[in-house]
């Protein structure tokens, strides 16, 4: 029996990524939703960060417990905490392009992994988690393609698009 629900279970995640690959495509310039509806932000991409790092994304502020809304339709596809971004979630969204929203407040309380999400779904909320603790609470929003390479989600947000 275990076997079995395992295997629908991988099942439901394959179709799951498949549609998200088939059906969406990667965005482009100005294709996004600003995750933090009304608050606008600076390109800090590749600004030093502490151990030699460069900022591989962008940083949100707003006050604390502001809900950050999903950029893409996709796959939660991990729930965490990490010594640097604190509270996270990554979502694969369109194109296969991973979506990292991470010094998170909390977390959704309808979120688990493997959930599919469609853009504008409330995945968690504003707060300083991680390395962030003690600052501006803000959202770091990091864009990654398939194979880890990060890119600058900068140019790819309009800061004034809302979600349908």
């Amino acid at each position: 029996m275990k076997k079995i629900i395992l295997s629908l279970a991988l099942l439901g995640l394959l179709l799951s990524l498949a549609a998200v690959w088939f059906i969406g495509k990667p965005p482009t310039a100005q294709s996004l939703p600003n995750p933090v509806q009304g608050r606008s932000f600076i390109d800090t991409w590749h600004a030093p960060r502490g151990g030699g790092r460069l900022h591989e994304g962008v940083d949100i502020f707003a006050k604390r417990g502001t809900p950050i809304q999903s950029t893409t339709r996709g796959v939660v596809m991990r729930i965490g905490e990490s010594r640097l971004g604190g509270i996270f979630v990554t979502v694969l969204g369109e194109g296969l392009m991973w979506h990292y929203y991470a010094h998170l407040d909390s977390v959704a309380e309808d979120l688990h992994r493997f959930k599919i999400i469609p853009a504008g779904h409330i995945i968690g909320y504003v707060g300083d988690t991680g390395n962030a603790k003690g600052t501006p609470p803000h959202l770091h929003y990091g864009i990654y393609e398939w194979d880890r390479t990060a890119v600058n989600p900068f140019p790819l947000v309009d800061q004034k698009k809302g979600f349908e």
